[in-house]
This record gives structure tokens, sequence and C-alpha cells, in this order.
């Protein structure tokens, strides 16, 4: 009796199958929503029309009424110099190098809803509805602006 004798183990039970069908597809859910969230990030726009300001672009996308923003309040700011506004808690969003969208707390304890990208041109523009917008456009006083005429009488 020189050959080994090979003892074979008793296969898993499916649950072991299941358990790792079932990570694959979260990671890949993962995968699909990285991906996607890369591509919105690249997309995302802001207009201006007869309904309001629409942000298009990921998940924190919405219509704002123009009867809603206080147009008369925005302002054209840098967010390296207005401490007051600067971001300080993400509630619920994405926080990336060079890429804020999504709801924050500002240092000054207000709610805001972030599309910023370049911290040195934000609009910011004040809601009714108890929070603030701000957007990361390369004319953030024509972005006021544009709101301004549509909103006039």
């Amino acid at each position: 009796m020189n050959a080994p004798i090979v003892f074979p183990m008793i296969p898993a039970a499916s649950k072991s199958l299941w358990f790792f069908l079932i990570i694959s597809l979260v990671l890949v859910a993962v995968l699909v929503l990285m991906l996607w969230l890369a591509w919105s990030m690249q997309n995302v726009r802001f207009t201006v029309s007869n309904e309001g300001l629409r942000l298009q672009g990921d998940l924190w996308g919405r219509l704002i009424p123009l009867s809603s923003l206080k147009i008369d309040e925005a302002v054209a700011t840098n967010l390296n110099t207005d401490k007051d506004h600067q971001p300080k808690w993400r509630t619920m969003g994405t926080g990336l190098p060079g890429y804020s969208a999504g709801w924050f707390k500002l240092r000054n304890g207000a709610k805001a809803l972030l599309y910023v990208t370049d911290r040195t041109r934000v609009a910011r523009i004040p809601t009714t509805e108890g929070y603030t917008v701000m957007l990361s456009v390369g004319d953030p006083a024509a972005l006021i602006d544009v709101l301004r005429k549509q909103a006039a009488p």
C-alpha cells in the first residue's frame, strides 16, 4: 500500500453558493452605481425656464419652481472666503475631492443642496423651502441674472 489514498471532502451545501452569488450581485450593483455616478457628475446641467430651475444629472436633481426661489437674495460667492456658507457636514449626498452634490449642513447651520465643483464660482440661491441651492457655474452672476429676468412679471 504505497499509493496515496485520497478522501474528498463532502461538497458544501448550496447555502455557500448563495452567499457568493449575493455578494457578487451587491458588488456588481455598487460598481454600476459608481460608474453611473462618474458619468453623471460629468453631465450635470442647470436649466432655467418658465417652470423654474431644473437641476439634472444625478440622484439629487429636481425642479425648483421660480416661486420657491428667493432670487432677490441670490448672490455669486466664493466659498473659500465666504466662511458662513461653506459646507460642513454631508447629510445625504456625494462628497468627493472636487465634487460635492446633495444635501449638506453649512457652517452657519443652514441646510443646502449643493452641486459644487469649483468653490470660487458658486451661485448661492436661497429658497422658501428652508434650504439654499449652491451651484458651480462658469458665470454665477449670469445665472442669477437669467433667473431674475425669468421671474420678472
